[in-house]
């Protein structure tokens, strides 16, 4: 059924007339044109097409499109104006954690979430955070060290 559906993706308002039932991601991809997020499983299952709503990492391939009505969604693109990611991406290449890379937009997307809430992860927190990510190229371990970088990162930027 086609529904009149608003929210936010990136700082900017969207409204679509689209049936309530499609999937967030290919509402993004499709719809929007916003690449970074990937289709893996389709299942909620291995992480690739995580995104946030409202502050939160959720899955966005099956998610529909109608619950997000009112919400802020945010892709890996806004986050690339500014510092914060910058943490991110030069943590990443300083530990090698991408390999093939097909998984790290949504590893970065919860990654992200997680220093927004937490400055000082442990591993432990980052193991949580990341938990629901799958990589098939073995990187999970330097991906932990990455995110630990990047929290040791701002740490040290905010004490100089």
């Amino acid at each position: 059924m086609i529904e009149h559906i608003r929210f936010t993706v990136n700082r900017r308002a969207v409204a679509l007339e689209i049936d309530g039932t499609t999937p967030l991601l290919a509402v993004l991809r499709d719809q929007l044109g916003l690449k970074a997020a990937r289709f893996g499983c389709g299942l909620e299952q291995c992480g690739c097409c995580v995104v946030l709503v409202d502050g939160e990492p959720v899955y966005s391939c099956a998610r529909p499109v109608a619950s997000l009505t009112g919400s802020e969604v945010t892709t890996l693109e806004a986050c690339r104006d500014g510092d914060r990611l910058d943490r991110l991406r030069d943590a990443f290449l300083a530990e090698q954690a991408g390999q093939c890379g097909y998984c790290l937009s949504g590893v970065l997307m919860s990654a992200f979430a997680l220093l927004e809430r937490n400055p000082d992860p442990t591993r432990a927190d980052v193991i949580a955070a990341l938990d629901r990510h799958l990589c098939r190229c073995g990187a999970h371990n330097r991906i932990i060290r990455a995110v630990r970088r990047a929290a040791a990162m701002r740490r040290s930027e905010t004490v100089s």
